[in-house]
């Protein structure tokens, strides 16, 4: 009996995951064990920080959009699309995390981390948290430059946070910035187009989400 062809053929292999540790587990244990030998306050402070830090993003996000009323309908525009284009990013960055699989570190190396680790099946590269804070913060620096300078040293803390608590490597947190950063300046910038449709909601009842009373 001969067997059809495509059951001799052999299964496509899945794309190898990334091993993390070969690229700076050593900066990630020696970031962890800082961590492990400092203050107790700064740890919960950092903790805190790291895990509930983006809510800051979005208070910006708001204040930002408050204060682009009065100006331009371009600034309102961007303004306006600045939580749809993070979330864009984070989509972009859940993609990659999907692609590459690359383990947690906390599991790769049995550290002990401030942060629970994760499950086998929650990726770590690159860091969803730096992701969206970078995003934010570059929606922000075209928006509005003073929430903007506030907002760029914020992402930077918080993926500093991520390898602090052990969730993440360092190059997780560097490529979630990159990426971040990218995707939120690019599409930021393409939201401007979207200034005839603010003109027009300012004759609209959709007066007061584009203009001040």
């Amino acid at each position: 009996m001969t067997l059809p062809v495509d059951l001799l053929a052999p299964a496509p292999r899945a794309l190898p995951a990334l091993d993390g540790a070969s690229l700076d587990g050593r900066l990630y244990t020696r970031v962890t064990g800082l961590a492990g030998h400092a203050p107790h306050w700064l740890d919960t402070l950092v903790a805190h920080w790291s895990a509930y830090g983006l809510a800051l993003f979005a208070v910006l996000m708001l204040a930002a959009w408050w204060r682009a009323r009065p100006g331009d309908a371009a600034g309102i525009a961007m303004a306006l699309a600045a939580p749809v284009v993070v979330a864009l990013a984070y989509a972009a960055n859940a993609l990659i995390k999907a692609v590459v699989r690359e383990q947690r570190p906390c599991l790769t190396l049995h550290t002990v981390t401030l942060e629970t680790c994760p499950g086998p099946d929650d990726w770590s590269f690159p860091s969803n948290h730096a992701a969206i804070a970078a995003a934010a913060a570059a929606a922000l620096w075209l928006v509005d430059r003073r929430l903007g300078t506030l907002a760029a040293p914020a992402a930077l803390l918080m993926a500093l946070s991520r390898v602090w608590v052990g969730a993440h490597y360092p190059h997780d947190v560097v490529l979630g910035l990159l990426v971040g950063a990218v995707v939120g300046w690019f599409l930021t910038r393409a939201t401007r187009r979207a200034a005839p449709l603010v003109e027009r909601a300012r004759t609209s009842r959709l007066r007061p989400l584009v203009a001040p009373r």
